[in-house]
């Protein structure tokens, strides 16, 4: 963080100083809420949850060179006292943010917000030193850790913003105020919490109704190939820049295809030119991450050569979302299991019968969460998309939606024993490692509660001797 007085802190934050001596020591590391991450200087902010309260920790945390704490009460040590620590750490981001100064870029959708920002942050920072979110810390507590990491150098900001209702990101945009907002897509992820994609689209446009007007700076970039992102243009007074593979999109793609591995590649334009792009990530669901990676790049001045670049060059930075790993005898694991939605189930399972072409191909999946009413058709749909694409062979791995995975597989026209319907992850396992075939690929995927990342970390553990090659 940048190195703030306890006073300054405790001025932004409208609480109370405990136990400190001298007002004036600095704040000079990290803000943090777990006590094994302190360091000399930083900021413990006590949380009190179910089974553990933070303010336990506190004389630990000082002994480990803390600062000072930010807590509820007070805890015999230095402490910033406030009524809720959460919204304390929220107006803490809110003023660094306004202090430093940097371009705030905040974005959402209902998939592939990590990977986006994964993008984003690698093509920035090829121009200005950049904070990203890392993995999903998108919520009430992780944006504002995310941007309280912000040091004097940083330039670009770059913060994923999820909702799980109507409010949750108008919230969010009042702690880190974005200049530029990006909507990456309206789908089923939490239809079931929203009620429907109408409702969605409503949370998810509060960011662009967040941002500045066109003559403040604010740029509204959408998704030109989303109907329900694109009827977000009325909803703000920022500038709008479309993405995406319409021929009316301002940054956009041309012949897009997929290479003998099953990496995208395509031609980038932009208004300011066209460069060729080749990726290292896996399935074509990443050229539209990509264009909305490229239309911030563009925005904030790097040219169509620079993008393409940088695009080619970028890799994931987020474990368990398209990992590709083969062992050395040759058998492939996707791992995918961070999390699960019918669009990303759809994208995966494209990518893996385009990785695997002239291989056999395994689907090992599980539930898509929080679907609602929506969950059985869901699951079916799946189901029978693996069998329209060929895949050897379906795992649905769990029980009710599972089945349904199985059963749509079935009325697909699987009859025989190209789809199979099996307890929990330790029995999905037991079944690949009998039949899986040296040159096969696996793809592991369902939403994270699941856990089905451990089948692809025993999969890669049970290899053939020899050390596994991650590419």
């Amino acid at each position: 963080m940048i190195a703030l007085s306890l006073a300054e802190i405790a001025a932004a934050v409208g609480g109370q100083m405990h136990d400190i001596p001298d007002p004036s020591v600095l704040v000079t590391g990290p803000v943090v809420r777990d006590s094994r991450e302190v360091v000399p200087g930083s900021l413990f902010a006590a949380f009190t949850g179910e089974r553990v309260d933070g303010h336990d920790f506190a004389p630990a945390v000082v002994q480990a060179g803390a600062a000072a704490v930010l807590a509820s009460r007070p805890v015999g040590v230095p402490a910033i006292v406030v009524d809720d620590v959460q919204s304390a750490l929220g107006a803490l981001a809110r003023h660094v943010v306004r202090r430093l100064g940097a371009t705030v870029v905040a974005l959402t959708g209902s998939a592939g917000k990590t990977s986006t920002k994964d993008l984003i942050a690698q093509v920035l920072q090829r121009q200005a030193p950049t904070v990203w979110t890392p993995g999903s810390f998108n919520n009430e507590i992780g944006l504002p850790l995310t941007a309280l990491s912000a040091t004097e150098e940083t330039r670009f900001l770059v913060l994923e913003m999820g909702a799980r209702g109507i409010g949750h990101i108008r919230y969010l945009t009042g702690l880190t105020p974005p200049r530029i907002g990006l909507v990456l897509n309206v789908g089923s992820a939490h239809i079931g919490e929203f009620g429907g994609r109408e409702q969605i689209a409503q949370a998810k446009g509060e960011l662009v109704e967040s941002l500045p007007a066109e003559a403040d700076g604010g740029v509204a970039i959408l998704n030109a190939d989303d109907p329900y992102v694109r009827a977000m243009a009325s909803r703000t007074k920022a500038k709008v820049l479309l993405f995406g593979e319409s021929g009316e999109a301002d940054v956009r793609a041309e012949n897009v295809r997929l290479t003998d591995a099953g990496q995208p590649a395509f031609s980038l334009r932009t208004p300011s030119g066209c460069s060729d792009v080749t990726m290292r990530l896996y399935g074509e669901h990443h050229v539209s991450n990509a264009l909305a990676a490229a239309a911030v790049a563009h925005e904030l001045g790097m040219s169509a050569e620079e993008i393409a670049l940088a695009l080619s060059e970028a890799g994931s930075l987020s474990r368990w979302r398209m990992e590709v790993t083969e062992r050395p005898d040759g058998v492939t694991v996707v791992n995918d299991a961070y999390n699960a939605n019918p669009e990303s189930m759809r994208a995966a399972l494209r990518a893996l019968v385009a990785m695997g072409r002239g291989r056999r191909t395994w689907a090992v999946l599980g539930q898509m969460a929080e679907l609602g009413d929506e969950a059985l058709a869901e699951h079916d749909a799946i189901g029978r998309l693996a069998v329209r694409l060929n895949v050897s062979k379906l795992v649905a791995v769990g029980g009710r939606e599972a089945s349904w995975l199985q059963l749509g597989a079935y009325n697909e026209g699987s009859w025989g024993e190209e789809s199979v319907h099996v307890s929990d992850a330790q029995a999905a396992v037991d079944l690949l490692r009998s039949e899986l075939r040296p040159g096969d690929v696996v793809l592991v995927k369902a939403s994270r509660s699941v856990g089905l990342e451990s089948v692809a970390q025993a999969l890669l553990e049970s290899g053939t001797e020899g050390e596994v090659a991650a590419r």
